[in-house]
């Protein structure tokens, strides 16, 4: 019965590997294959990339889901260049002075190429009024115009001035200047004896009889008099002021106005924007308002009214045109991969810089641009780890996507909330965002964001796999000759090429897949030629392949060999060889991220009478995974389920992975916990030269579980350094049979009849391997066949009800 359950379960050694035939590739090596540039084995995510790329309509962003490796970023390069030659219409973007608010500077959007000509247009205007206006204010013809309006208003002054002087000597006063502070001012003052006379002294020259109260009294109400006519006077000379101001106005309008006209009108005429033409308007009116900054020094200087100080110089950075966007270079749509997400390289700034007084300042021409409107009319590319770790980039990108809407602020008031003085006119945006993450990221933020799924409606799912069929075996190779034309590598013949396809299948963890990690497969292609290199041999072949593969193992193994060799050494406790009651061997997967590997570990199961069934010690102490906490629960409907339906289950069973301290999780051995347990219960030994993996349902079937091959390949290293005895191997899945793409001394070892592999459905037929005993049936009144291993155990269970009974009587 044991050699027929074997020979029924035993996995022959072509199975156990697919190889791939050099001879059925159609090609002697890469030279016979064309490169290509397509994106293999992602078509789902190469629709959603497409549909949420073309889409118009708001929020169809799309979050690119996937494990590193698998194409994302190259493929949306590759489908963006797609997108680069369609036609677009550009704009440039600029910033400019808003002489009527100064802290919002206005946004002026124009065709591509147009910004740069619409700031060198504002330059040159700017120089040829420095240079137009002084020769205007130097022509003869207005300096002698200019001459006679100021004579003739210095004129009437100075003839308001007279007539108010000689009023004053009439009465007998003089107008004298007196110093108030560090200023002088008009005042008037009695004459007496032909000199002046301040009223102090008047009191004295009273004491001395030189004056009588009389005439100080007189001289009193006349100085009254003569002040309120004296303010009158001044009050002329202000209006005479005013007009000479106003009539220089007016004749520099009558000669300068032309010209700047003339000059705005030649930009004007040359854009098509109404807001660009009511921003020229703005400036003729602030240049006419202001011409003294274009008069020569000298003349800046003269005044009507002295003590006026002279103006410093200027640069006219009212004028500046700030060209934050230039899409005069851009061929096709815009395209920005941002490998930095950094507040300011996402949504730009308002950059500062300290004066000449040492003073930090501000304007319109510090205003620089960030990532998201150098993509605008086009596609930016994210990573949403960088993102999420960036601080305020996340909630204020969404806030711009939402709104379609870019604010420019300087990083501190994006990201602390602090107020800017500067506010320049927001942009409106048309963009997609391509945002890179995995899956975790993408449900998470689904979760958690409300407005995540708002703004983010495409998800574009990269696989890691694709079936292995001729074509994607052509693709392979294609791919391969692309590497190798790209990076100059030697030519790959074909059981190179075959041993490549193969690793992708291993890699992909099913016979009937092939990885689309195709990093992992150019890595494999570069590390061959190397080792081709080294033997100096002009072609790539199989076996520079496969030590590509094993020194990169070699290079990731540190803790898989240091393990090993407490195995080796009997510090971890594994028998291969023998039998024993209530102790088999697992399996197990030690993930290191970069690198997995397989390794056995001893599992123990002790029974006796009781009620607390079955006691998985890992979760007593805090060491069991959610997953594998539900295979224990597992095991005990499957045991109350065959063995009490006419008794109670009054035991205890005690499960335990021994020497395990780092926690277990998965219910990857929840078979082989039945096994030991089963072997407990009925004292029958089972084998220790096979090791067991694969999970349990309540009815006692046998269920996939991952990491086969690892798992067989570490149990395999282990008994092939003690000794291959002829009788070790392992039972896994029937189901894993489609999984199996095992190194080839494994496979050479099953051939040679020194290693076993065993493919099972159902406990029993586990147990019967690991027993040599049949397991037996379940009559109808819930007995088992006399002589079976199910008998053993309801036999003992049946012992432990009695005895139960007995105690609590």
């Amino acid at each position: 019965m044991a050699r027929s359950i074997k020979s029924k379960t035993e996995i022959p050694a072509p199975q156990l590997r697919w190889i791939c035939d050099p001879k059925t590739l159609g090609v002697a090596s890469t030279n016979d294959v064309k490169p290509t540039k397509e994106i293999i084995g992602q078509d789902r995510a190469l629709g959603a990339l497409r549909l949420g790329l073309e889409m118009k309509h708001p929020g169809y962003n799309v979050f690119v889901t996937g494990f590193s490796g698998t194409g994302r970023l190259t493929t949306i390069k590759r489908l963006l260049a797609e997108f680069d030659k369609s036609p677009v219409t550009l704009q440039d973007r600029c910033y400019v002075h808003n002489f009527r608010n100064n802290d919002q500077p206005i946004l002026l959007t124009l065709p591509a190429g147009k910004g740069n000509a619409f700031r060198d247009d504002m330059e040159a205007l700017v120089q040829d009024l420095q240079k137009n206006v002084p020769a205007a204010f130097d022509r003869k013809r207005f300096k002698d115009e200019r001459k006679r309006m100021m004579e003739h208003f210095q004129e009437r002054q100075q003839s308001v001035l007279k007539d108010f002087e000689h009023k004053v000597k009439g009465k007998g006063f003089e107008v004298v200047q007196i110093q108030i502070g560090t200023g002088m001012r008009p005042d008037i003052t009695p004459v007496i004896n032909a000199q002046p006379v301040s009223f102090d002294q008047l009191d004295a020259m009273l004491k001395e009889g030189k004056v009588t109260r009389e005439q100080i009294e007189q001289f009193m109400k006349d100085r009254l008099s003569l002040e309120g006519q004296m303010e009158l006077v001044f009050r002329e000379l202000r209006n005479i002021e005013r007009k000479a101001k106003d009539s220089l106005t007016d004749l520099e309008s009558r000669y300068i106005l032309p010209i700047v006209k003339e000059s705005i009108d030649e930009v004007r005429q040359k854009y098509e924007n109404d807001k660009l033409r009511r921003y020229l308007d703005d400036v003729q009116e602030n240049i006419l308002a202001d011409l003294p900054r274009f008069r020569p020094a000298d003349e800046q200087a003269q005044t009507l009214i002295p003590g006026v100080p002279q103006p410093e110089e200027v640069d006219f950075i009212e004028f500046r045109v700030n060209v934050i966007v230039d899409n005069s270079e851009t061929k096709g749509v815009p395209i920005v991969i941002e490998t930095n997400p950094r507040y300011k390289n996402i949504f730009g700034t308002i950059d500062r810089e300290v004066d000449r007084n040492g003073v930090w300042r501000t304007d319109f021409t510090l205003i620089k641009p960030g990532s998201l409107l150098k993509a605008d009319g086009g596609y930016l590319v994210l990573n949403s780890l960088d993102v999420l770790v960036e601080q305020g980039v996340w909630q204020n990108l969404k806030r711009t996507l939402r709104h379609a809407l870019l604010e420019i602020q300087p990083i501190e008031t994006g990201v602390f909330g602090a107020s800017s003085a500067l506010k320049p006119e927001p942009i409106n945006l048309d963009l997609k965002i391509i945002m890179l993450g995995d899956a975790e990221m993408y449900f998470l933020l689904y979760q958690q964001d409300d407005e995540f799924k708002k703004i983010f409606k495409v998800r574009a799912d990269f696989d890691t796999e694709m079936a292995k069929e001729t074509v994607t075996v052509r693709k392979y190779m294609s791919f391969i000759k692309m590497v190798c034309d790209e990076e100059r590598l030697r030519p790959f013949d074909r059981t190179a090429l075959g041993a490549i396809v193969e690793h992708g299948v291993r890699l992909a963890g099913r016979q009937n897949k092939l990885s689309t990690r195709f990093n992992v497969i150019a890595d494999i292609a570069r590390e061959s030629n190397y080792w081709a290199k080294q033997e100096k041999t002009k072609t790539i072949r199989a076996a520079h392949v496969i030590r590509a593969i094993d020194e990169k193992v070699e290079r990731m193994n540190l803790a898989e060999e240091k393990i090993r060799e407490m195995l080796r050494d009997g510090t971890i406790m594994i028998d291969t060889e023998g039998a024993a009651v209530g102790q088999i061997n697992g399996l197990t997967v030690y993930d290191m991220k970069e690198y997995a590997f397989g390794l056995p570990a001893r599992i123990t199961a002790k029974t006796s009478l009781g009620r607390q069934g079955i006691i998985n010690i890992e979760r007593e102490v805090d060491m069991s995974g959610p997953s594998h906490t539900k295979g224990v629960l597992i095991i005990s409907g499957y045991l109350h389920s065959l063995y009490a339906q006419t008794k109670p289950l009054t035991m205890n069973a005690s499960i335990t992975f021994e020497q395990t301290y780092g926690g277990v999780d998965g219910d990857s051995a929840s078979s082989t916990e039945i096994y030991a347990i089963l072997s407990s219960l009925a004292g029958v030994a089972v084998r220790q030269d096979i090791a067991v993996t694969g999970s349990v349902n309540q009815n006692g079937e046998i269920q996939p579980i991952g990491g086969v091959n690892q798992k067989i390949e570490g149990f395999f290293e282990l008994c092939r350094a003690r000794g291959l005895t002829g009788k070790q191997g392992v039972i896994i899945p029937h189901q894993n049979r489609q999984d199996l793409m095992l190194r080839h001394s494994v496979v050479d070892a099953v051939a040679k009849g020194k290693f076993h592999i065993y493919a099972v459905k159902t406990i029993d037929e586990g147990l019967e391997i690991l027993t040599g005993m049949n397991p037996g049936r379940r009559r109808k009144d819930g007995t088992f066949e006399q002589g079976t291993l199910h008998h053993l155990v309801n036999d003992t269970l049946t012992r432990f009800a009695r005895h139960w009974k007995e105690l609590n009587a």
